[in-house]
């Protein structure tokens, strides 16, 4: 009697599909492109709390694993981000979950709605930048002007930290590290004062892995995600990339 063979897992079928993507010129059509990427957002990011420099190999196992060269998206929209019903695009253009602090300056304005869809350059910084806004930490803190000079601000009735740093356009965190001393303000009273405003900052990185990415990239959609993106990552890592102008 003959042995059935089990049939084949959706994981198993992928990974025969993704096999033949080791040699396969197409599969390495991106790779000059996520290099400049990830570069630019390296330098961009660098000097932020705790950023460890992005591999692009790891960007490349994305693309292999969210498009692939057989499939139509390839050539618009390599990572995915801006497909129907996915708010990565918008979160991360709206600037209202920190995407105005991971974009590098020379993508702000270029990455639009339109763009991302249909540029595949576009599509793979829009990706990147998502990811990363993703993989960061935000706090809210006073931040100070371009104008560092020390101003002197004399006290009325009536006046608070709080009330004084708004009519002067500083933070009371600025205030109270300028006027230690002034616990209770008194009229005459003479302080010290620097412009400075509350903004997002960075404070900190996650440690970038797999299993992160699939569950704030992918957003648990594909429950195979992270073990595709390690069977990926292997493959990229002993296959040979693009040769790319410096």
């Amino acid at each position: 009697m003959a042995v059935q063979t089990p049939p084949k897992t959706g994981f198993e079928k992928w990974q025969e599909g993704i096999n033949k993507a080791v040699g396969d010129a197409k599969w390495n059509a991106w790779d000059c492109e996520i290099q400049m990427a990830v570069s630019e957002y390296n330098r961009h990011l660098l000097g932020t709390a705790g950023y460890v420099p992005l591999d692009w190999q790891l960007i490349k196992a994305m693309v292999w694993v969210e498009t692939g060269a057989n499939r139509p998206e390839w050539t618009s929209k390599p990572m995915q981000i801006g497909v129907s019903g996915d708010p990565g695009m918008t979160s991360l253009l709206s600037g209202n979950e920190g995407g105005d602090l991971i974009l590098p300056p020379i993508w702000k304005g270029r990455l639009t709605v339109s763009s991302v869809r249909s540029i595949p350059a576009y599509n793979i910084r829009a990706g990147i930048g998502y990811l990363l806004m993703k993989m960061a930490n935000y706090e809210y803190r006073s931040v100070l002007s371009t104008d560092t000079k020390v101003y002197e601000v004399i006290v009325k009735p009536g006046d608070s930290l709080d009330k004084i740093a708004k009519a002067q356009g500083s933070t009371i965190e600025v205030m109270k590290k300028l006027n230690p001393a002034a616990n209770a303000l008194r009229p005459g009273q003479h302080l010290k004062c620097q412009k400075a405003s509350v903004q997002r900052v960075i404070t900190s990185w996650r440690h970038i892995s797999t299993t992160l990415i699939a569950q704030r990239y992918n957003g648990g959609r594909d429950p195979n995600y992270a073990k595709k993106l390690d069977y990926a990552l292997s493959l990229i890592r002993k296959g040979k990339a693009a040769l790319c102008a410096q």
